[in-house]
């Protein structure tokens, strides 16, 4: 043992020999599925909704329903890479349009990347009587117009050839800035998302699920019945025969 330590100790330099190990890279992501669109940069939405001469703007209700429940129909990505998806409903006006496409289009580099709308323009009026105005009058004048989102709709939309990694940073920054709470997506979450709900549905030991509950329809409002049971929901006539139901039982 000593004369090993001795043998250490009258080393005085120690020489570092490189060697070449092995290495695996992935292999490189193939982009020969990518179709670019003509323009890549988002377009310049209109702040009022062109009418015809002789048509009045028309005024119009909140109309909540537009916000309210799940989007079923523009909630998945058409390139199938990336994009904003919100996660609540609400309104954007015009700003929200300008700050999306001005950052964004700073982003990008427009030789590889293309982006595009997945929403409407504004179309949507809202009045406003102003400040310090007297109660009553009517119906305000429009103060502005809006474009109303359900939770799930896809706002903007990213492709080209680049990784999510590498977009995934601004967009989730910019999407925090929206009114409403939204997120980065790529196709592969989405993807990931609707598997797991499958076999969320298929596992589940519930022997009563919502949809099976048609006699508390009448008295539960129609938006808190899930997706699936709106399509049970009655109508008013059949409602109406269903409460008159349950009192006779209670009275009986």
């Amino acid at each position: 043992m000593l004369s090993l330590k001795n043998l250490f100790l009258n080393v005085t330099t120690l020489r570092l020999i490189p060697v070449a190990g092995l290495k695996n890279f992935p292999p490189p992501i193939n982009y020969d599925h990518v179709e670019f669109t003509e323009r890549p940069k988002l377009k310049v939405m209109e702040k009022v909704p062109q009418y015809p001469g002789n048509l009045k703007p028309p005024k119009m209700q909140k109309k909540l329903k537009f916000m309210r429940g799940p989007e079923r129909v523009h909630n998945f990505l058409t390139h199938k890479q990336y994009g904003i998806q919100a996660l609540g409903g609400g309104r954007l006006r015009f700003g929200h349009f300008e700050m999306l496409r001005l950052s964004i289009g700073r982003k990008i580099d427009t030789k590889r990347m293309f982006t595009f709308w997945r929403i409407d323009p504004p179309w949507q009026p809202v009045t406003n009587h102003g400040q310090g105005q007297r109660m009553g009058g009517g119906k305000g004048a429009i103060d502005h117009y809006v474009t109303p989102v359900k939770a799930g709709r896809i706002i903007v939309e990213l492709g080209g050839i680049c990784e999510f990694k590498e977009v995934k940073e601004f967009l989730q920054k910019y999407a925090d800035q929206l009114p409403f709470k939204a997120r980065a997506v790529s196709h592969e979450m989405l993807e990931k998302e609707k598997i797991w709900e499958k076999e969320r549905e298929e596992s589940d030991m519930n022997p009563w699920p919502m949809k099976y509950l048609v006699v508390v329809c009448p008295v539960i409002r129609r938006f808190e019945l899930s997706n699936q049971v709106q399509s049970y929901i009655f109508s008013t006539s059949f409602a109406l025969a269903k409460k008159k139901r349950i009192s006779r039982i209670r009275d009986s």
